[in-house]
């Protein structure tokens, strides 16, 4: 197989990118291929990202060079969370079903991952993100309503949205890896303004449940550098601590968040007063 390998960039060198190359250093464009397994191994907190859409049989998760082990969860927690219909992860021999929505921790050492669909013609969409892990934490799955569920924001600001913590202290034991869901109300399109930063972590966005015709701008940078991406439905944005992490779309929609990194602490952010955006 291959992998797609993502480099470090420095917001100094950030400064000078034009539209190609933000797109090619921290935007996915494709995640989910019918049949197939795409990953891309980024070197901010050593995290994997992917899709698995398995059409006709199971896919296995394989293990690409990049991993450095033989085994892909050898040193290694996995967060699956499904965006499609139904379907199940094989983990060490043992199934566990998902519906559209639900999630699965993975722990360290729990053997090898497989996905496969309940209907070919209504195939499963796993969402896939793997952070390096120093235990081993059972594997479990997180229905959506057994997920943390936090209303915030409101009409008035165009935000009010609906979060549920799913791979989170409390909720899943876990290492460093860290998810949750954030769904907007119809007529609210922003997400996390006032803009903040977490210097300790990185974080990841999987962009979905958006209208073909319909796009997110995805605010990054530094706070006084600014930049902006245009993303589709379900492409990833991969965010460096050092850079906001917002969005503004044409209509509402939903992503998925994940974070890896020195903690595990969701509140801590560094936040940005939205009068000091530059």
């Amino acid at each position: 197989m291959t992998i797609d390998i993502r480099q470090v960039s420095h917001p100094e060198a950030v400064k000078h990118f034009d539209t190609a190359a933000l797109r090619r250093h921290f935007l996915i464009e494709t995640l989910f291929v019918p049949g197939e397994v795409r990953l891309t191994y980024s070197h901010l907190d050593r995290a994997i990202v992917g899709g698995a859409m398995p059409t006709a049989g199971a896919v296995v998760l394989p293990t690409p060079k990049a991993v450095g082990t033989d085994a892909f969860l050898k040193r290694r927690e996995l967060g699956v969370v499904n965006i499609g219909g139904p379907g199940k992860v094989t983990v060490g021999g043992k199934d566990h079903a998902l519906a559209k929505r639900d999630a699965l921790y993975v722990g360290k050492e729990a053997g090898e991952v497989s996905f496969a669909s309940d209907d070919d013609d209504d195939p499963a969409k796993f969402y896939l993100l793997s952070t390096p892990a120093h235990a081993a934490h059972p594997t479990r799955v997180i229905r959506e309503a057994e997920a943390k569920t936090i209303a915030l924001g409101e009409q008035a600001t165009a935000n009010k949205r609906v979060i549920r913590q799913y791979i989170i202290p409390g909720v899943c034991e876990t290492c460093q890896l860290v998810m949750g869901v954030t769904t907007l109300e119809e007529g609210s399109i922003w997400n996390t303004m006032p803009a903040h930063t977490h210097d300790r972590r990185c974080e990841i966005y999987l962009y979905f449940d958006l209208a073909a015709d319909a796009r997110v701008f995805h605010l990054m940078g530094e706070p006084q550098e600014t930049r902006h991406l245009v993303v589709a439905n379900e492409q990833a944005i991969l965010s460096p601590g050092w850079s906001i992490h917002s969005g503004v779309a044409t209509r509402a929609y939903s992503f998925i968040w994940g974070m890896g990194g020195d903690n595990v602490d969701y509140t801590d952010m560094d936040m940005v007063a939205t009068g000091e955006l530059r």
